[in-house]
C-alpha cells in the first residue's frame, strides 16, 4: 500500500486529500482538508497574483505539507488551475512554493483539467450522457459526453470569485446583480457553437464547491435524511425557491443561512446564477450533483493507470470490490452469496415479479452484508446497515442504497426497525417494505447456503409446485449444516412468499 497527498490549488479554495493507495488497484480517502485561500481574488485589474494571497498560500501548503509528513505521506501530487495558470507572475508563484514548501506544482491546462474532471465524473457515476458543469473560482468548465466518451469541453475564464468581482456594485441591489450575471453568462453559452449539438436527453451533472453547499441548503430546507452529495438529484423547481431566497439578501443575512458555508456566502449568489442560467439556456427540469470531480480523477490515475485510456467498466462493481477489501471481508465466501442471491432472484421472479433494478440493489446487499462485522460479530447486521447508509457507494442511486441497507440488515431475522424506516420516507415507500423483506429473505437464505464458508453447495434450483417452493441444491461434500441453517428462514419465506419452503 502506497500513501499519497493530492493538493488541489484553485482560484477560490485550497485542498489536500490524503489517499491509500492498494497493490490490486483500488483507493480510500482516509484524510482532508481546505482552506479558503482566494487566490485569485483581484486578478482582473493587472492579471498579477496579490502578494497577501500568495503569502496565504504558502501558509496554507505549508500547512498541507506538515499534515502529509505526518500522516505518512510518501508522494505529493500537486496542481493549480485557473488563477495560477492565468497569472503573470506565475514563474516566481511557483519558485516560492517549491522554496518554502518543498513541493513542485503543476499547472494544469484548460483540457487536462477538463479531462480529470470528466474521469472523476465517468468514474463514479453511472450516467450514459451527461453534460458536466463544473464552477470553479476563476473559471467555469463544460464538458459534454455520450456513451462514456468525452465529445466536447470549454472552459470559460471567469468563475464564482471572478464573477462576483466582476459585477460588484454599489449601485446594483444584490438581484440586480444576479441578473446581470444570468445575462452575461447566457451571452458566454451562445458563442459555443457545440453546445447546440447536445443530445436533448442529456443529463445535467454539477461539480464543484458551489453545488456541494447548494446540496447543504436543500438538505437542511427539505430534511433530507442522507448526507451524501454523489448523486443527489435536485428539481428545478425546489432549486428556484433557494436562488430567488439567497439572491436577494445581502453578506450578512446570508451568512446566516443554515448548511452555507461562511467563506463562500459572497460568492455563492454568483454561482446560483450561473446554474440558473445554464439550466434556462437548455430547458432542464433537474440536475444531478458529483461528490467526485477533479481529485478523483487524480485519484483513479494513480490507483487504476488504465483509466487514463478507459472508464472503469462497472462503476457499482467497482466500488463495492473497493468497500469489500477495505471492511476486510471475507472476499470468497462474498463472491459466493452473491452468485447464490441472483439464482435465487432470478428463479423466483415468478413470485416477486421485481424489474432488473432490484437485481442491483441485493448485489450490494449481498456484497456488504457481512461489513458490520469490522465494528462487532453481534448484531452486525444492524451495523452493516449503518455502514452501507454511510459508505463511498459509486454507480447506485441514494433509494437504491437506502434500499440495499435495510436489505442488508434483515439477513439475521432482523426487523426492520419503524423509526429508521420512517425517516426515509421521502425516498422510499410503503410498499418498498415488502420489496425489502422479500429481497431479505433471499439474501438470508444465501447467506445461510455458504454458512460453512466452504463453498460447499456450488447451485440451485426452485421448482415451484401447487403451495410449496422446492429448492433442489447441487453440493460438493457435506451440506447439511447449509441446508439446516438455511429452512430457519421458512417462516419468512412463507410470509414473504406465501409458499412453503423445502429444501434438498
Amino acid at each position: 500500500m502506497e500513501k499519497i497527498g493530492i493538493i488541489d490549488l484553485g482560484s477560490n479554495s485550497a485542498r489536500l486529500v490524503i489517499v491509500n493507495l492498494f497493490a490490486d488497484g483500488y483507493f480510500m480517502v482516509v484524510d482532508e482538508l481546505k482552506e479558503s485561500v482566494r487566490l485569485g481574488q483581484d486578478m482582473e485589474r493587472d492579471g498579477f497574483l496579490k502578494p497577501a494571497r500568495v503569502a496565504e498560500t504558502i501558509k496554507t501548503i505549508k500547512m498541507f505539507r506538515k499534515l502529509c509528513d505526518s500522516s505518512g505521506v510518501t508522494r505529493i501530487i500537486a496542481v493549480a488551475t485557473e488563477a495560477v495558470r492565468r497569472a503573470k507572475n506565475q514563474r516566481s508563484f511557483m519558485d516560492e512554493i517549491q522554496a518554502n514548501c518543498g513541493i513542485k506544482l503543476r499547472v494544469l491546462s484548460a483540457e487536462e483539467e477538463a479531462v480529470l474532471v470528466y474521469r472523476g465524473v465517468i468514474n463514479t457515476m453511472d450516467v450514459p450522457k451527461g453534460i458536466i458543469l463544473e464552477i470553479g473560482g476563476g473559471s467555469t468548465k463544460i464538458v459534454y459526453y455520450n456513451r462514456r466518451n468525452m465529445l466536447n469541453y470549454v472552459t470559460l475564464p471567469f468563475g464564482a470569485v471572478t464573477l462576483t468581482g466582476l459585477f460588484a456594485s454599489d449601485g446594483l441591489k444584490p438581484e440586480e446583480q444576479a441578473a446581470k450575471i444570468e445575462e452575461f453568462f447566457t451571452q458566454q453559452l451562445k458563442q459555443v457553437d457545440w453546445l447546440s449539438e447536445v443530445d436533448p436527453e442529456v443529463q445535467m451533472i454539477g461539480v464543484g464547491g458551489s453545488f456541494r453547499n447548494l446540496f447543504k441548503i436543500s438538505k437542511m430546507v427539505h430534511k433530507y435524511p442522507i448526507d451524501n452529495v454523489h448523486n443527489y438529484k435536485m428539481m428545478v423547481d425546489d432549486f428556484t425557491p433557494i436562488y430567488d431566497m439567497i439572491k436577494v439578501l445581502d453578506l450578512d443575512k446570508k451568512k446566516k443561512i443554515k448548511g452555507l458555508s461562511a467563506e463562500r456566502a459572497d460568492i455563492l449568489p454568483a454561482a446560483l446564477a450561473v446554474i440558473n442560467a445554464f439550466v434556462k439556456y437548455f430547458n432542464f427540469e433537474n440536475f444531478t450533483f458529483s461528490g467526485a470531480g477533479l481529485r478523483e480523477g487524480i485519484m483513479f490515475n494513480q490507483a487504476l493507470p488504465l483509466t487514463v485510456e478507459k472508464p472503469v467498466a462497472d462503476v457499482l462493481n467497482y466500488s463495492l470490490s473497493t468497500l469489500v477489501k477495505y471492511y476486510d471481508c471475507d472476499e470468497k465466501h462474498i463472491e459466493h452469496v452473491v452468485n447464490l442471491s441472483v439464482q435465487l432472484f432470478k428463479q423466483l421472479r415468478v413470485l416477486h415479479k421485481f424489474p432488473r433494478q432490484y437485481l442491483r440493489v441485493l448485489k450490494v446487499a449481498a456484497m456488504l452484508h457481512d461489513c458490520g462485522m469490522r465494528i462487532k460479530y453481534y448484531n452486525h447486521q444492524r451495523h452493516s446497515w449503518y455502514m452501507i447508509m454511510n459508505a463511498t457507494l459509486y454507480g447506485v442511486t441514494h433509494r437504491e442504497i437506502v434500499l440495499a441497507a435495510f436489505t442488508a440488515c434483515c439477513h439475521k431475522r432482523e426487523d426492520i426497525n419503524a423509526y429508521d424506516w420512517a425517516r426515509y420516507r421521502d425516498i422510499i415507500t410503503e410498499d418498498d417494505l415488502e420489496i425489502v423483506k422479500k429481497l431479505g429473505v433471499m439474501l438470508r437464505i444465501a447467506e445461510s447456503l455458504d454458512r460453512s464458508h466452504f463453498d460447499s453447495i456450488k447451485s440451485i434450483n426452485c421448482d415451484i409446485l401447487g403451495d410449496s417452493v422446492i429448492m433442489k441444491t447441487e453440493t460438493d461434500g457435506e451440506a447439511s449444516l447449509e441446508i439446516r441453517d438455511a429452512l430457519t428462514s421458512s417462516v419468512e419465506f412463507r410470509k414473504s412468499f406465501h409458499k412453503n419452503l423445502e429444501i434438498l
